[in-house]
């Protein structure tokens, strides 16, 4: 059997549960209050992470795409939110939005306690890995073997105070994205990279890269939410109800639509044949983490509420 068919099977084996715990028609509404807060607000400005796949990117049709797009798709149809995307920057640009109050909601952050000085953050509604990844000609380092060689990372990622702290002997290269951070593994500029398990096999497909080899897992959990501006409660509240009311067949098609298909089998294929049962493992671990968490947060749904559109170029 094909590494990606044993994927396949393995992604149905998981997600089926989920997608049967409960009906598809179990909807709900936001109360009277927010709906008038919502009214007096307006259109809400959304500040989407230019290349954050699979969670948020911009894709080859100039529009705003990923499971995070989606999954705020299905909270706008349940709340009554309008929202105008703004354009897509790097992260550390559109926190700097928010932080100025020019921004009001961003997706696919990990809370931290920077962050929170200016942002409050709803629920999760996905959770994957933080990953090593190397190139595949060299043994599979760990961070502890790596005190004073250069690794990448996200600039601004949760990910980043947290590995600064704990390595603090590693030379640590602050890129703007996960695929700036591959690209510097391979062009040699880092001896390897911190990235999030989805969107490492995201890049890996879409850039057709080669000769990269997962190290394993660094310890970090990505347990994604929404954020709005710190000022904005009721917000959070209205998206926590939202994500909430979110049926269980809607939520596990987006997750296996945006996860299953990122099976890793091109790393492992490019791999040599002793880290291709590590990055397997990472792919269980993305879709076992997603579906165990999504299980542990579910809440009694309410009443429906459709509205909402896509997010425009």
């Amino acid at each position: 059997m094909s590494v990606r068919a044993w994927l396949a099977g393995l992604a149905a084996a998981l997600l089926l549960p989920l997608a049967a715990a409960q009906p598809a028609d179990t909807p709900v509404v936001t109360s009277a209050a927010q709906q008038a807060w919502l009214r007096e607000r307006g259109v809400l400005r959304v500040a989407p992470e230019r290349d954050y796949g699979p969670f948020v990117f911009v894709a080859s049709d100039g529009r705003v795409a990923g499971l995070s797009v989606e999954m705020l798709q299905l909270v706008q149809r349940r709340t009554g939110i309008d929202l105008r995307w703004l354009p897509a920057q790097p992260l550390a640009a559109q926190l700097d939005l928010a932080r100025a109050r020019d921004a009001d909601l961003l997706t696919s952050l990990r809370p931290n306690p920077e962050r929170s000085a200016f942002l409050l953050f709803t629920r999760p509604y996905v959770k994957v890995p933080a990953i090593l990844v190397a190139r595949a000609d060299r043994a599979p380092p760990t961070l502890q073997s790596l005190q004073g060689r250069p690794v990448a990372v996200g600039a601004g990622y949760a990910v980043e105070a947290v590995v600064r702290a704990s390595y603090p002997q590693v030379r640590w290269l602050a890129v703007a994205d996960d695929q700036q951070a591959l690209d510097a593994v391979l062009a040699r500029r880092a001896d390897a990279a911190v990235v999030d398990a989805a969107s490492a096999a995201f890049v890996i497909r879409r850039e057709a890269l080669a000769g990269l080899a997962s190290a394993g897992e660094i310890g970090f959990n990505y347990e994604l939410s929404f954020a709005v501006r710190a000022d904005w409660p009721e917000l959070r509240a209205i998206l926590d109800a939202g994500i909430a009311a979110v049926p269980e067949p809607e939520r596990a098609a987006v997750l296996q639509r945006w996860l299953e298909p990122l099976d890793a089998a091109g790393l492992a294929a490019r791999a040599p044949l002793a880290t291709r049962l590590g990055v397997l493992l990472v792919a269980f671990a993305v879709l076992a983490g997603v579906v165990l968490y999504a299980r542990h947060a579910r809440v009694k749904p309410a009443l429906p509420r459709p509205r909402g559109g896509r997010p425009p170029p």
